[in-house]
């Protein structure tokens, strides 16, 4: 029998597929198998087996057998294979580095197996009675083990040798009175989160929402639901109706300080039949949540933009909440897009993909509104309270009446009447540390990454300068380091600053900050949000990862600080990043019994795009961005296109550059009346990581851009070497 297999090697010139030989009676070699190869000279890899046959038009002795089959179930199904050749098309990328979604980083290192623990029971063939009669009376510690073991069964081994001493177990299990074997045990995240549920009567608009989701001849259905309108309960009776009817889903939410808040819900109604996948949890656990959902223990996956590749077969419905999100798209390769991937796998399986917002991206509402997908509204809240008050505080007028803080006279003034009446805030500002520049006022020097081209923030508990780009940390300086002065300058702010702000004018408030500084340990979003739910705190401060979803009743007040932030990006998407943005956290407000506040604070009060949010005008802002959208050809009417090309030696990256754009040239002269830009560039950040970047950018119109991206991707992936790295990104996230 012969095998043909991918190696576990992201090179391109390995990108192909390698036959190997193997006898049936000695290995169980499946479609989907792990397996362990040899490989060039005296080399041994790790591959995926995607396909098994009984020929090879290869001469018999020139195949090289397969070494060993790393795991009896077959660590991918085929959906898994099918779509790793969509992602391998869609992203542009080798077999292997698709494969590699699919599967723990840690498994395939093979750093992580099951965890194995001891336990003791009694042999099978002994009752009490039976066991007694072969135990001296003097031997009491063996008496009191065995008595102990007839009343609780199988334990652990350790916690037996505790109780009665190791001597004891080991005599009885000489004797084999006592078994002693190995349990796997699983390493379960989030063990002790609170499970307790009440069941929830839907409203009829939510048990509408459910029904039009599961009759509708649509494939994919957007909710377009307002902050608080009940869209979690709809998610969770469609999952629950898909389960009963024996197939499974994903849940997917945009953050992984979400996870856990959803986790909690599932878990409480569907026990152990969940599972969560997400970047923040230990290796073990990663591992063992995905074995349960590999071997069908479990039929819920949850969690952020990677659980759309859990290994579940038979899917019947994939959530995506808060599909906007700008988290759902990779960064990194393979850059994928998650709602592209959900759509994939919704099609393949035959199952519905529900999308959910409050401020759907522009691309989904188009589509909802064109027929392409279904569309419920739920414009209400469940709550029957009306949206939170939006104030606009123009912060213009506050720095000429000699107000330098970071809180306009407006938002010092609700938080104090807030935290008079017991309730709760949130402020949320974008920007983490204490400031965002350091800069000498003698000469002007803004201090800079030495990796990258990007200054430098400054946070104050660790007294260091942070690049949030690549991570580098640098002492604090106490001097120019081009002159000399001692004069410095903080510019910006950032979230450590507003919390030393707050407790300066609110010394008695008890405030938390979340941002990627205070959540860097695996539960620490958990905690931060549950000590906040739990009102042990008054004061919530935080960047983005507090705007979404979070549910807070006794929170009646959201503080907005530079609103209009977003706005000045050089990106085609700023607009909708920014309403959606502001929606999002002004939804955190009011979300019980009393009426919610927000005040937004900003120095372009009278732009359209924050006057639509705070009216909380969707459609109003829709009809303008797709008017400008279209006018100016932008996507959805165009697909962005860019190849990055990046390297440490910037002369040879440029010359990689030049060569690769006069070959793209030759594509874009054949279509030009398909282009509506083409260009190459610096990066706008120059240089990344120590390594230089330049860009060529190409919008081209959406009816043939996959034709031409599939042209141009087999133009530069030539230039893709160890020292010059050439990528090609569709409609990427951050164009920086």
């Amino acid at each position: 029998m012969f095998a043909d297999v991918i190696v576990d090697i992201t090179h391109s010139e390995v990108d192909k597929i390698f036959e190997y030989s193997f006898v049936e009676t000695d290995c169980q070699v499946k479609l989907g198998s792990r397996v362990r190869v040899p490989f060039g000279a005296g080399k041994k890899v790790e591959g995926i087996v995607i396909g098994v046959k009984e020929t090879s038009i290869y001469p018999v002795e020139k195949i090289k057998p397969i070494i060993e089959v790393l795991e009896e179930t077959p660590a991918l199904t085929e959906e898994t294979l099918a779509l790793t050749d969509f992602v391998c098309k869609k992203c542009y990328v080798t077999k292997a580095s698709a494969l590699r979604l699919f599967l723990p980083s840690e498994m395939r290192k093979g750093k992580i197996k099951e965890k194995f623990v001891k336990y003791a029971c009694l042999a099978e063939n002994y009752t009490l009675s039976s066991a007694t009669e072969e135990i001296k009376k003097t031997a009491k510690k063996q008496l009191e083990a065995v008595s102990y073991l007839a009343v609780v069964g199988e334990t652990q081994l350790v916690e037996l040798a505790e109780k009665f001493g190791r001597s004891a177990i080991t005599a009885l299990a000489e004797k084999g009175i006592v078994n002693i074997f190995d349990k796997q045990q699983l390493r379960k995240p989030y063990e002790n989160i609170n499970t307790g549920y009440t069941p929830v009567q839907l409203t009829a608009k939510q048990l509408e929402a459910v029904k039009t989701v599961q009759s509708t001849d649509k494939r994919i259905t957007l909710i377009h639901g307002v902050t608080g309108s009940g869209k979690t309960e709809v998610y969770l009776k469609l999952i629950s109706d898909v389960i009963e009817s024996g197939k499974t889903a994903i849940m997917l939410v945009p953050e992984i300080a979400l996870t856990p808040q959803m986790f909690r819900q599932l878990r409480a109604r569907f026990g152990d039949l969940c599972a969560i996948l997400h970047s923040g949890l230990s290796a073990g656990e990663r591992f063992d949540e995905w074995w349960r959902l590999r071997s069908g223990d479990a039929r819920i996956a949850i969690g952020a933009r990677s659980a759309i590749f859990a290994p579940l077969e038979n899917v019947g419905l994939i959530v995506v909440d808060e599909e906007h999100d700008g988290s759902y798209s990779s960064e990194s390769n393979p850059r994928y897009d998650t709602i592209d991937v959900a759509k994939f796998r919704a099609e393949y399986s035959n199952a519905k993909l529900v999308l959910g917002s409050a401020t759907p991206s522009v691309d989904s509402y188009l589509k909802a509104t064109t027929g392409e997908y279904g569309l419920i509204k739920m414009p209400d809240r469940i709550n029957g309270k009306p949206l939170p008050r939006v104030e606009i505080a123009d912060m213009r007028g506050e720095i000429r009446r000699g107000n330098n803080s970071p809180f306009s006279s407006a938002l010092k003034s609700e938080l104090e009447a807030c935290l008079n009446a017991g309730n709760q805030a949130i402020i949320f500002l974008n920007q983490r540390g204490y400031s965002k520049t350091v800069v000498c006022t003698e000469c002007g020097h803004v201090v800079k990454c030495g990796a990258c081209d990007v200054s430098l923030t400054y946070h104050m508990e660790d007294n260091a300068l942070l690049c949030h780009y690549c991570g580098a940390k640098y002492k604090m300086i106490t001097s120019c380091v081009e002159c000399g002065s001692k004069f410095l300058r903080y510019g910006g702010t950032g979230t450590e600053r507003v919390v030393k702000e707050l407790s300066n004018l609110f010394p008695n408030a008890r405030i938390l900050r979340m941002d990627r500084d205070t959540t860097q340990s695996k539960e620490g979003h958990f905690k931060i949000l549950s000590e906040f739910s739990q009102k042990k705190a008054d004061i919530l401060v935080g960047t983005q990862m507090i705007a979404k979803g979070h549910d807070f009743p006794s929170v009646t007040l959201v503080g907005i600080l530079d609103a209009d932030a977003s706005l000045h990006f050089s990106d085609y998407r700023s607009a909708e990043r920014t309403f959606q943005l502001i929606t999002q956290v002004a939804g955190r407000s009011g979300r019980a019994g009393e009426t919610g506040k927000v005040v937004l604070q900003t120095y372009s009060p009278e732009n359209p795009v924050l006057r639509q949010a705070v009216r909380y005008d969707y459609t109003s802002f829709f009809n303008r961005e797709i008017s400008v959208r279209k006018a100016t050809g932008f996507p959805p009417y165009t697909k962005v296109v860019r190849v990055l090309i990046s390297g440490e030696d910037e002369q040879e990256t440029l010359e990689v550059t030049e060569k690769a754009y006069r070959e793209m040239q030759k594509t874009y002269a054949e279509n030009i009346d398909k282009f509506r830009f083409f260009g190459c560039m610096k990066a706008p950040i120059k240089r990344l990581q120590n390594k230089f970047r330049f860009q060529v950018l190409m919008r081209i119109e959406t009816e043939v851009a996959d034709l031409i991206c599939d042209k141009i991707y087999q133009t530069v992936k030539k230039y893709n070497g160890k020292r010059v790295g050439v990528y090609l990104e569709i409609n990427p996230n951050n164009l920086t």
